[in-house]
């Protein structure tokens, strides 16, 4: 027999086999069933939903897709909802910090899935410490444990997250939090698609950002030679410090003469997200058998319509005059890959082998991006191209600490 989870006032109560347990509860019978022997330790039940003595409260916060639009404050809303109650298989996570990606406009403009109507949650990636979890997921997690996941729903301060879907990390630290989709969609996707060999010339775009900073170090480390394109010279001086060979500052710098100069031979790799006449240039100066992967357009997306003017008329025959390639990534499309690309990551982190730059805003106007309000300023803050790496937003400061390392 499971679990059923119940809520007095901010107290979570178990009620298991028939016997009612909670803090400050008596175990009492019911009346005319005979206890039976639980399937769980009692002294268990009675912390089942109430990590480390701090209690659980009954609401909380979310964001929450209300009408669809690319306009992200004028789409998303917050509101107070119960708690959610994990199922059999799940876990309840209080999330302790949110990431923050070009595309939560493009899914509270409904473009994933055409078919869903709001209301709906919003965010995709979290981290923070298990609180809550059923039964079947006791096998493989416990109250206290800390763990990063990669689904729906997480703009919250508490999520349910199917157990499978749950990464374990040694830590609370949004470094983990950067590898989830950012780093995970530069790993899987030059792996799989990039074909990079030693000696190659890589471009990356945007390469400063969330997934660009690791686009580099990807390239860097299969041996490639890697011209990186920013906004700022602090950008630019941030790539150098990832050995990239050649930062481009794109408001100072003319990005095809400069290409057209110093690369007379063409690019090899293209990691591209910008879109739109950034594309055409990395489309112009690819070389012979040259690959150009698409990873997002993010120039177009804060429009109504979500595609940048792109002018695409000759691209077949400058494909054709190259042996040329150029292929969209998307990452569910390859999630077979993502345990290992997430395994990988995670030991060249610990091993001091790869950078993973947060930005929580702490130089934005308006400070540290704090509480899920702060949502909407991360989300103004990385469209006007200010961040530095992976912007990511603290929901909760600690009120224990959870640490493993």
């Amino acid at each position: 027999m499971l679990p059923v989870l119940l809520r007095n006032g901010r107290r979570a109560v178990s009620v298991i086999g028939g016997v009612r347990t909670g803090r400050g509860t008596d175990t009492v019978a019911l009346a005319g069933v005979q206890p039976r022997r639980s399937i769980i330790d009692q002294s268990y039940s009675v912390h089942f939903m109430d990590f480390m003595g701090t209690s659980i409260p009954s609401s909380m916060k979310k964001l929450v897709v209300t009408k669809l639009s690319h306009n992200f404050r004028e789409a998303v809303s917050v509101q107070n909802a119960a708690v959610p109650t994990p199922g059999d298989k799940e876990l309840l996570v209080r999330n302790r910090f949110v990431g923050v990606n070009a595309s939560d406009i493009n899914y509270s403009a409904g473009r994933y899935d055409p078919s869903r109507k709001p209301p709906f949650d919003a965010g995709f990636e979290g981290i923070g410490e298990v609180v809550g979890l059923g039964l079947s997921a006791s096998s493989r997690f416990t109250i206290g444990d800390t763990v990063a996941y990669f689904c729906n729903g997480a703009f919250a301060e508490y999520t349910v997250v199917p157990a499978k879907e749950s990464v374990p990390v040694p830590a609370v630290k949004p470094e983990f939090l950067t590898l989830l989709v950012s780093g995970a969609t530069a790993y899987i996707a030059l792996k799989r698609l990039g074909d990079l060999a030693k000696g190659e010339t890589v471009l990356v775009t945007a390469a400063a950002g969330g997934t660009g900073q690791f686009a580099v170090q990807f390239a860097k480390q299969a041996g490639c030679h890697v011209i990186g394109t920013c906004s700022s010279d602090e950008k630019a001086g941030f790539l150098k410090s990832l050995h990239c060979d050649r930062a481009i500052n794109y408001t100072t710098e003319d990005l095809a003469k400069t290409l057209r100069k110093e690369y007379p031979d063409g690019i090899d790799v293209v990691y591209e997200s910008v879109g739109g006449s950034v594309l055409e240039v990395a489309v112009n100066n690819l070389a012979n058998k040259g690959r150009l992967i698409v990873i997002g357009f993010i120039s177009g997306y804060q429009t109504q319509v979500g595609i940048p003017h792109f002018k695409g008329a000759t691209l077949p025959v400058k494909l054709l005059q190259r042996s040329a390639s150029m292929r969209g990534f998307f990452l569910p499309h390859f999630m077979s890959d993502y345990r290992e690309a997430l395994g990988n990551m995670m030991q060249m982190f610990v091993k001091g082998r790869l950078v993973c730059e947060v930005d929580c805003g702490d130089l934005a106007e308006g400070g540290r991006f704090v509480g899920l309000e702060s949502v909407f300023r991360a989300v103004d803050y990385m469209y006007a191209g200010k961040n530095l790496g992976k912007v990511v937003v603290e929901v909760a400061p600690p009120s224990v600490s959870s640490s493993k390392l």
